[in-house]
């Protein structure tokens, strides 16, 4: 069959066998009751395992209610650990799941716990879970919102390199303003050494002003003010190139269907596709 060779086999294929495939259509499938019911409990889960990492860290909650937190955190992880091995489980290939996405979410949803126990505090670590609520995504069919994310995603993958090139501009520039700041300012007014004033160059250029260090010369004053200047034209360019790629991402969106086939999960088909064109399933 054409293009058979490039055919992509989705990190969650269902197992041949009756019992695991059960497992992975309640799991991973939302189409049916109990795969719907499953990602709305295991939605509740996660919040609440969120909350309770949340009210752990405020000190007047920890010291009443600090051993309640400690037993649900570890239910939570108990649960999550259940809920991970049976989706290795459950899939054909348990290393393809492993090393996909949601895949290493699901791992680093569990392991602060575990680390906790040599590491004391990193169990605050476990508001990655929140990431897990991308599944509301497929839960609630908000398909229109996963294109969205593609397109962003698709815009800021094709200007990466023009950022690079931006931010390592803006890199030597800071160290540039930075070094002649020091140079005016000096260690009597507050520019200590090199760094701390390519700290002051870059909290003034991007704007935000803190105010903790600023120059007391009338050369110094200068500078700055025309490093302010620069500021607000620097700014712009890379939302002016972001605005490019998404402008030009969204018309390729256009141009191909969003639909992904049922059988293999590619996408990129044409608009008017009817059967896939990677394995040939009926779209």
């Amino acid at each position: 069959m054409k293009n058979q060779d490039h055919k992509r086999v989705p990190a969650t294929e269902p197992p041949a066998t009756p019992r695991r495939a059960r497992l992975h259509e309640i799991i991973f499938e939302a189409e049916t009751r109990a795969g719907r019911l499953f990602d709305l409990a295991l939605i509740w889960l996660i919040l609440l395992s969120v909350a309770t990492v949340i009210l752990e860290s405020v000190r007047f909650i920890r010291e009443q209610y600090g051993e309640l937190l400690y037993a649900l955190e570890w239910f939570f992880t108990v649960l999550f650990t259940l809920e991970y091995l049976l989706r290795l489980l459950s899939v054909r290939r348990p290393l393809r799941y492993a090393t996909s996405f949601f895949g290493v979410v699901d791992l680093l949803a569990i392991i602060p716990t575990y680390l906790s126990i040599l590491v004391p505090g990193s169990q605050y670590l476990l508001v990655i879970r929140i990431l897990r609520l991308l599944r509301v995504f497929r839960l609630f069919k908000l398909s229109e919102y996963v294109t969205e994310a593609d397109t962003l995603r698709r815009a800021l993958h094709a200007s990466r390199r023009k950022i690079s090139v931006f931010l390592s501009a803006v890199m030597l520039l800071v160290v540039i303003i930075g070094a002649l700041m020091y140079v005016i300012e000096g260690e009597e007014n507050g520019f200590t050494s090199i760094p701390v004033s390519i700290y002051w160059a870059i909290v003034t250029l991007t704007t935000v002003g803190y105010g903790d260090v600023s120059p007391r010369t009338a050369v110094g004053q200068m500078l700055a003010s025309l490093v302010m200047i620069i500021g607000y034209g620097i700014i712009a360019v890379p939302t002016g190139i972001v605005s490019v790629e998404l402008a030009h991402a969204a018309r390729a969106q256009q141009e191909a269907s969003a639909q992904s086939c049922p059988a293999c999960e590619a996408g990129d088909h044409d608009f008017d596709a009817v059967y896939c064109k990677y394995c040939g399933a009926t779209l």
